[in-house]
């Protein structure tokens, strides 16, 4: 059995049923075209941002985005040192170096101390290049032993003359404490004594004497110094007594009183026997003053013909 209907919808029942429906209708409808326009269309809300995302002025964005680099042409900068100094030969490092060693004296000292030792090779190599600059001055034919010869070559000579003379003390006793070393060098620069040129005249050649006369010295003081250290051993067994004499007989017997001091200390010269030693060569000092008077080799035969 059906329930009845409560009263108020009984008063209502008079209404058409189908007014009752269309004002349903009506009215869902309404409220889904307003919800509709309530609601941001698809581009709206694609342009639109969220309401708690900060604006896009405010919004960070990676440092490429917010600057772009200013494109500009190339401009001209010096070198840096590393490169600089890497176009730099050894002629022009050297007189760079020097010079800032002569406006700043400390540097030198420093440059002194931190600099590796010279060897007795790139010694005798910077003199061999004298010598080579020597060679390459004289002139063309002519007379190689004349006075205008030796001006032409003079300040050729005068540097490599300079050069031995500093660089020999270097290498002797007590700044070097090798034997073997001070040896080689003197070795080395007295074969370069021998090559010096010599002139027609009597002044030009107290160069070369003058030459003959330090390195002399040089062999006495080094030759001492060695006979200390084990009894001069290495002066016996190094073939030093032969390569002494032998340089004794390209100096002509200028040499002798290295022969001397070698035989004292060491008491024999190998292929030579004692009663000879000091009468080999002619004596050093009357060498030297027959060369100041202007009569060496006066007394010496002349040779004709070819020589």
């Amino acid at each position: 059995m059906a329930t009845p209907p409560p009263p108020h919808q009984l008063y209502n029942s008079r209404l058409s049923p189908s007014r009752s429906v269309s004002f349903s209708i009506s009215a869902s409808a309404s409220r889904k075209r307003k919800a509709e326009d309530d609601e941001p269309q698809s581009e709206d809300r694609m342009s639109a941002s969220p309401t708690n995302s900060p604006n896009l002025s405010s919004r960070s964005l990676p440092a490429y985005r917010q600057m772009k680099r200013a494109r500009s042409g190339p401009a001209g900068r010096p070198l840096a040192l590393s490169r600089l100094l890497e176009t730099l030969d050894a002629e022009s490092l050297r007189s760079v170096l020097q010079s800032i060693c002569t406006r700043h004296p400390a540097l030198g000292t420093e440059v002194e101390t931190t600099a590796p030792k010279p060897s007795v090779s790139s010694a005798i190599n910077v003199l061999k290049n004298y010598e080579s600059v020597l060679q390459t001055s004289f002139p063309y034919g002519g007379d190689s032993t004349s006075d205008y010869a030796y001006n032409r070559v003079r300040q050729a000579l005068m540097n490599l003359l300079d050069a031995l003379a500093d660089f020999t003390p270097h290498f002797l006793p007590p700044n070097e404490s090798q034997t073997t070393q001070s040896l080689a060098f003197l070795d080395d620069a007295t074969s370069i004594i021998h090559n010096l040129p010599e002139w027609s005249t009597f002044q030009n050649n107290l160069h070369k004497q003058n030459a003959y006369e330090e390195v002399s010295r040089a062999w006495t003081l080094v030759i001492r110094e060695a006979a200390k250290k084990a009894g001069g051993i290495q002066l016996q067994y190094g073939g030093w007594d032969q390569k002494i004499s032998k340089h004794n007989q390209q100096a002509r017997g200028r040499l002798q009183e290295v022969m001397d001091e070698l035989s004292a200390n060491i008491g024999w010269i190998a292929g030579q026997p004692p009663g000879q030693q000091h009468n080999r060569g002619m004596d050093i000092s009357s060498v030297r003053q027959e060369l100041l008077s202007g009569t060496y080799g006066s007394n010496l035969p002349v040779q004709v013909g070819p020589w």
